[in-house]
């Protein structure tokens, strides 16, 4: 795991007058190719055909444009914000528990959308969405979004599929008889705090709670002391997607919030595996493909951000990763996410899931919040046992 914040605590302190952000200048027009775009992306984001040859969306970007692609996978947003402030890459597919301090630190610069013609294909739900938008000026290209579903066991559960998330916070009998205690895993990155705050809205209404990102110092304590409790139960804190499919296959691990692409790849192992949306609500994630301050290859750059918003593109990534494409066009006509694959992986529940942002202490629904890097080390501290 990796919450490295160097130099980012600056650009954390930045976030609390983001809105003041001064727009370096885009880029006015494509040139030629430079030969080469690095990435920085999630786990399944970039495939070339090597997991399975269906999935291959940069073999045929590499030959139209001569631009061959790089990937460095990362596992966590802290991991991308600590590799784009080492800088060396061109664009990271940032999460908004990312992106906006991406921003504020000035490592990532505006784009021209005037250079991506498909921007207009856009679901309009996420053009000017605030996790890379700021004054108005647009800071990456969205790809893909989703919610965070609870994975489980359909044997364990009998076929009926977990109707909270108290399965995971909570000790309890299951309905195989057996207790949840080791059976259960968390997301090892301290954005999670918010699901347990999300978990709180329902059950402890008392507290307040109404953005899980924006907590005061009572809703952000008892949110930690939840989470203390499930330490108790947790057998791993997850943040790589092949061992979380590995612990479900072959550990006993029984139920867990995960990522759709999890779901899928244990499904197509014929694994006994079943997803849902709790009656509390997900979390989720909407990701940006963001270009780099220091970008050496601008002009590949913006060629990979028009081509990841080709139709077959978002169609073919958000079926590979359970995902649910940021261009609607992507929902019909795809062979591999199929024309009810939108509909399965969450597009009609957007106004229902809590995208991930970036906590600050300037906040809108409490006069001061608990900031980013409190969060940090606090759940460190709750991982350690703390």
């Amino acid at each position: 795991m990796k919450h490295l914040l160097k130099p980012c605590t600056a650009a954390l302190a930045c976030l609390s007058f983001a809105t003041q952000v001064i727009a370096a200048e885009p880029l006015k027009t494509l040139g030629k190719g430079e030969g080469a775009v690095s990435i920085v992306a999630w786990s399944g984001y970039i495939e070339r055909g090597e997991s399975d040859k269906n999935y291959d969306w940069v073999t045929q970007f590499e030959k139209d444009t001569g631009c061959k692609v790089s990937v460095k996978t990362a596992a966590t947003s802290d991991e991308m914000v600590a590799l784009m402030n080492e800088g060396g890459f061109d664009l990271v597919t940032a999460s908004g528990d990312a992106s906006l301090r991406l921003v504020a630190g000035k490592r990532v610069q505006p784009i021209n959308t005037d250079l991506i013609p498909s921007w207009k294909n856009l679901d309009e739900r996420l053009k000017n969405a605030p996790w890379h938008t700021v004054n108005g000026v647009h800071y990456g290209v969205p790809y893909l979004w989703g919610p965070n579903v609870l994975m489980y066991n359909t044997d364990t559960f009998k076929d009926q599929a977990p109707k909270s998330w108290k399965v995971v916070f909570e000790e309890m009998t299951l309905p195989d008889g057996k207790s949840n205690k080791g059976r259960v895993q968390a997301y090892d990155g301290p954005i999670y705090i918010a699901d347990a705050a999300l978990y709180l809205m329902a059950h402890k209404p008392e507290l307040g709670i109404k953005d899980p990102y924006e907590l005061n110092e009572d809703q952000y304590k008892a949110a930690l002391d939840l989470l203390r409790g499930q330490r108790k139960l947790v057998s791993r804190y997850w943040h790589d997607a092949m061992i979380q499919t590995d612990d479900f296959k072959n550990e006993g691990v029984v139920a867990s919030g995960s990522w759709p692409f999890q779901v899928n790849l244990l499904q197509a192992d014929k694994q006994k595996i079943g997803s849902t949306f709790p009656d509390e609500g997900t979390t989720g994630w909407a990701d940006t493909t963001m270009l780099h301050a220091d970008s050496e290859h601008p002009n590949c750059a913006y060629m990979w951000m028009e081509h990841s918003l080709q139709a077959k593109v978002q169609g073919d990534a958000a079926a590979w990763f359970g995902a649910v494409p940021s261009v609607p066009a992507a929902c019909k006509g795809d062979e591999l996410l199929t024309d009810s694959g939108c509909a399965t992986n969450g597009y009609d529940h957007f106004d229902k899931i809590k995208f991930w942002k970036t906590p600050v202490a300037k906040c809108t629904t409490e006069s001061e919040c608990v900031p980013y890097h409190r969060w940090v080390s606090d759940y460190i501290g709750v991982i350690g046992g703390r």
